[in-house]
């Protein structure tokens, strides 16, 4: 899949399917993406080097919530909710989307159970 330039850096979808995407970014330092929402799917970063801060603009109160992040470190951000991210140094990162899956989706027929080793 292509690397779309961005004037932050750079995307490149690894993965695209119709329930997850994985990117993978470079955002330069001092560069930020726009404020948005995803209306549906829920973001998460994770970083492999630099430092990434993320700023949040929580629905139920007048706050704007910064997180830096580091290599090794994730942040996941709701559906819904306004945000921004910045390259604070020169940042490497995986960037992910999924819609919220259904906790009682499975249907059992049974509990499952031990076979008899010995018959």
């Amino acid at each position: 899949m292509e690397i779309e330039g961005k004037v932050w850096g750079t995307t490149r979808p690894l993965i695209v399917t119709p329930v997850i995407e994985v990117h993978r970014i470079t955002v330069n330092e001092n560069c930020y993406c726009s404020m948005h929402k995803h209306q549906s799917k829920i973001n998460a970063f994770y970083i492999e080097s630099g430092e990434l801060l993320i700023r949040r603009w929580k629905n139920d109160y007048n706050l704007v919530d910064e997180t830096k992040l580091k290599g090794g470190q994730v942040c996941v951000i709701p559906a819904g909710e306004v945000h921004q991210f910045e390259g604070i140094l020169p940042t490497f990162a995986l960037e992910f989307y999924w819609s919220e899956l259904d906790s009682k989706d499975i249907i059992r027929a049974g509990v499952g159970g031990i076979h008899d080793s010995e018959a």
